[in-house]
């Protein structure tokens, strides 16, 4: 199953490419799906390509696990991706350089407005998840190794409380963050997510904003280019664009007229 996966993927990839602009070299950039389900990519595309007239961007939209795979494989030129210990073990076993942090927002814990475990007072976010353990009430995971996952993965496992991981009430659906947002909603499940997601998407989910701020809920995002990928200038000039006061102004307008505040808050250097 994983090489018809694996295949179909690449097929995917392929048939994006048919419409392209064959005076224009094509930038392969492997990404999270938050940064596309909260339609981030629907204004930095095309922003790039005015600025970048000699390139035109292809996003994956996969999770982080999944886009570090992709760049393993050379089947990526670039990430935009947010799991920094992956991203740094990444770099270190030579498949990527010059990782510069891009972005942030936050993860947030959302679950149904009556809140029946009571997260909305707990002292942190691992206080928030030991509740839901304790009362074994439905939660949603995403289980697909992205940077949501991870984030979520290393919180349970400063929790002294551990879910099952296999059970009625702790719900692995490895998908995306969009499609596991329906899930939890129609479950009237707890999940974590990043905050732009949700966002974007809370006038069609039947869930609220119970625990949110502090330190260990920052969610950061890197870009990396890819070792030897097959456009390394093109990626190059993708790195170079979005860290720079161009990419980070349509980064920073991104959500600010529609949730009065940006959905993504570029990096200071």
């Amino acid at each position: 199953m994983k090489n018809f996966a694996t295949l179909l993927l690449i097929f995917s990839i392929s048939m994006t490419m048919v419409g392209c602009d064959p005076s224009k070299s094509v930038v392969t950039l492997a990404s999270t799906t938050s940064t596309e389900d909260s339609g981030l990519f629907s204004v930095l595309a095309p922003a790039f390509e005015e600025d970048n007239p000699d390139y035109e961007l292809r996003v994956i939209a996969v999770g982080t696990g999944e886009a570090l795979e992709l760049g393993r494989r050379k089947d990526a030129d670039i990430l935009l991706v947010h799991a920094p210990i992956s991203e740094i073990e990444f770099i270190e076993s030579g498949h990527g350089v010059n990782r510069k942090e891009v972005m942030r927002n936050d993860f947030v814990l959302l679950g149904p407005s009556d809140d029946p475990v009571g997260i909305a007072s707990a002292a942190d976010s691992i206080d928030a998840l030991e509740m839901i353990a304790k009362a074994e009430s439905d939660y949603v995971s995403r289980g697909d190794e992205s940077g949501t996952h991870k984030k979520e993965t290393s919180l349970w496992d400063e929790a002294s409380v551990q879910p099952p991981f296999e059970g009625d009430w702790f719900i692995s659906t490895g998908q995306g963050m969009g499609n596991s947002l329906t899930i939890a909603s129609e479950k009237q499940a707890y999940i974590l997510s990043d905050k732009a997601t949700y966002l974007t998407r809370q006038d069609n989910l039947e869930l609220s904003a119970l625990f949110q701020g502090g330190s260990d809920l920052s969610n950061f995002y890197s870009v990396i280019e890819v070792t030897d990928a097959s456009e390394t200038e093109g990626a190059k000039a993708f790195s170079d664009w979005i860290t720079s006061a161009a990419g980070k102004s349509v980064i920073s307008g991104f959500g600010s007229d529609e949730f009065t505040e940006p959905l993504f808050i570029p990096t200071q250097e």
